[in-house]
């Protein structure tokens, strides 16, 4: 199957052909042609100048109109918390992640709308909202505020609101700023609840701590311990429980 090959004598190249060497009988080198330069393309004429308009000379963006600003005023900064030390700073209103100044530690900004079941862990200091076909059970929530219009059955911490429009058992503790339920609510909390302030309209059961005012709605029913440094109860309210004031200067008062 050898076709060519060389000697081992006087390094001749040469064909083979049924075992037997064969002279070329002309030389299989080729020249190859040199290859010609491309014609040059005609140069395109010079762009005509644009015609002069005033206010043409004005260098950067044009001027936004006067009602931009009320049409989209710009976002305010974000509060933020962060997980590890607790240490508080603000971000941009469209960061999506953020790092603390103090300990370095990695915050994730972003939101999350709940569409069906979910029983995963959430840790961010973005928003969370649970819709109505939505339900959250076994893993804990950190975020910024929480709008519960669904079920849940988790522990949550809050460094903002909560709003709760649905229905829940909430089985671990509950952290928050600002708690509101809504009309029409039923929750039942299993550990007490700490925030700030909190505005209760619809059916609870629990313990509320709460550092400020506890104001109780006209459709609110609540059953539990409740312990604040005031609260506020309008007229058709009910409260079965224990009420304490923390703080001897502060008193119940009841709109008429």
């Amino acid at each position: 199957m050898v076709v060519s090959t060389q000697c081992h004598g006087c390094r001749a190249h040469f064909q083979v052909c049924d075992g037997k060497a064969v002279v070329r009988p002309r030389s299989a080198a080729r020249l190859a042609q040199p290859k010609r330069d491309p014609e040059p393309l005609p140069e395109p004429p010079p762009p005509k100048p644009a015609p002069l308009t005033l206010g043409s000379a004005r260098s950067g963006p044009a001027p936004r109109h006067p009602l931009w600003r009320f049409l989209f005023p710009p976002k305010p900064p974000r509060e933020i918390f962060c997980f590890d030390c607790g240490y508080h700073y603000t971000a941009a209103a469209e960061a999506q992640s953020s790092q603390c100044p103090r300990c370095s530690c990695y915050v994730s900004l972003l939101d999350y709308a709940i569409d069906g079941p979910w029983n995963r862990r959430i840790q961010t200091r973005g928003n969370v909202t649970i819709r109505k076909a939505g339900s959250v059970s076994g893993e804990n929530i950190q975020c910024h505020n929480l709008t519960v219009r669904g079920e849940i059955a988790s522990a949550v911490d809050c460094s903002g609101d909560i709003v709760i429009h649905g229905h829940g058992k909430v089985m671990g503790k509950v952290n928050c700023r600002h708690l509101r339920i809504e009309r029409g609510a039923h929750v039942e909390f299993f550990h007490p609840v700490t925030c700030v302030t909190a505005h209760v309209n619809g059916q609870t059961r629990g313990q509320i701590f709460c550092t400020g005012i506890v104001t109780l709605g006209k459709r609110a029913n609540l059953h539990g311990l409740v312990r604040a440094s005031a609260i506020v109860v309008k007229p058709g309210a009910k409260h079965a429980g224990t009420l304490e004031i923390l703080q001897a200067d502060t008193s119940c008062k009841i709109d008429e």
